[in-house]
């Protein structure tokens, strides 16, 4: 059941500010994994180049000559030796996910120390350690259940990763992971300004991780239109969008205190069925193929406002709504509007066409789940 902290608002009837200013979170620190590198340092030059052509992964079907586009993050930019001594025997899914919320600290200057149990930690994923769950299953099919490796079994669960962020950095406060295919980030954010109200933390990690395996390639193959070109074409706004599939982590400190290394205030997901959406200075469609028909996107982006979409940089992920906040949070601290990377434009929206310094005030980021919801989530500076 999806967690709703206030009721829904139609934002075209009712001025939803003073109620839900009192909802808004302070982000004091990012830590990202892509598949164009890590680091919030990463993303601005990311933004700055566009679109790049995915990786090519060969089909483990029948039809060997069958290649699926995918982005993938690399296997160098997880190869921190400094933080890999202590992990070592991690998968792919823990790794992206530690180092992540590393660097959401470490950009926060928020110092841990003597604050162990004032910090809390919320994972949210999608389908989990999908990779280690599957290769454990494989084992088990070719060792027998008394054989297989108690290692790889350990990781199969989905509160591993939450378990190394806080064997790492030393974080005692509450820990949970949440598992959610429809609004993963959105539940997330509910979640942690409910603790940081209730001050049973007085900050929190907000994270999203997800992996990007053979199976995920093979299934968005069979159920998913799998754009051939690499790209993602968010304002297609079609009945059978392309996709493709992609994988990474992003990591929020948050905090109700002032904080000296603020992005930007956030607030946690407010649900609506409407298809009018408060004006912003910018809408970012959420649009990557990952949910089916789009048709209905038509309807929340108004000419009169700049329209972004920036899944084509990232790939299709059920978490692609935090790397749009990311995007979010950088223009409003950057006071910076990133050009579109694919700039198909069939409805003549009003798309951010190039890279230039401009006012921002606010950003909605949109996203029609895969029950047709409108999910938001509103930054401002």
């Amino acid at each position: 059941m999806p967690l709703l902290l206030f009721p829904k608002i139609k934002a075209t009837n009712l001025n939803p500010e003073p109620f839900l200013r009192a909802y808004y979170m302070n982000i004091a620190g990012i830590g990202i994994i892509s598949t164009r590198g890590r680091g919030i340092d990463s993303l601005d030059i990311a933004l700055r180049q566009g679109w790049i052509a995915p990786s090519q992964t060969k089909s483990h079907s029948n039809d060997q000559n069958v290649f699926y586009p995918a982005y993938r993050v690399k296997k160098e930019t997880i190869n921190d030796i400094t933080i890999l001594k202590k992990i070592r025997r991690a998968d792919k899914f823990s790794k992206m996910a530690v180092m992540a919320a590393r660097d959401a600290v470490i950009d926060s200057g928020i110092q841990i120390n003597h604050k162990e149990s004032e910090v809390g930690i919320i994972l949210a994923t999608a389908f989990g350690p999908h990779v280690t769950t599957f290769r454990f299953l494989d084992d088990i099919i070719d060792y027998g259940d008394g054989s297989v490796s108690p290692t790889t079994f350990s990781h199969s669960v989905h509160n591993a990763a939450a378990s190394y962020i806080s064997s790492l950095l030393n974080i005692r406060g509450p820990t949970v992971t949440i598992t959610q295919f429809a609004s993963p980030i959105h539940q997330s954010l509910i979640l942690a300004k409910a603790w940081l109200t209730e001050k049973r933390c007085k900050y929190v990690l907000i994270g999203c991780v997800d992996v990007c395996g053979n199976v995920m390639e093979y299934i968005c193959n069979q159920k998913l239109r799998i754009a051939n070109d690499g790209k993602i074409r968010p304002f297609n706004f079609s009945a059978s969008p392309s996709s493709v599939p992609g994988e990474g982590s992003v990591f929020f400190m948050t905090t109700l205190e002032n904080c000296q290394n603020k992005y930007c205030e956030i607030i946690p997901a407010y649900i609506t069925n409407c298809d009018t959406i408060e004006k912003s200075d910018i809408n970012i469609i959420e649009a990557d193929g990952m949910a089916g028909d789009e048709t209905s996107y038509q309807n929340t982006a108004p000419v009169d406002v700049f329209a972004g979409g920036y899944s084509p940089i990232f790939g299709s992920m059920k978490i692609i709504s935090a790397f749009h906040c990311t995007v979010s949070a950088l223009m409003l601290k950057k006071q910076i509007r990133y050009a579109c990377p694919v700039q198909d434009n069939p409805y003549d929206l009003n798309l951010i066409t190039k890279t230039e310094s401009a006012e921002i005030k606010q950003i909605c980021c949109i996203r029609k789940n895969c029950a047709n919801k409108t999910d938001i989530i509103k930054l401002i500076r």
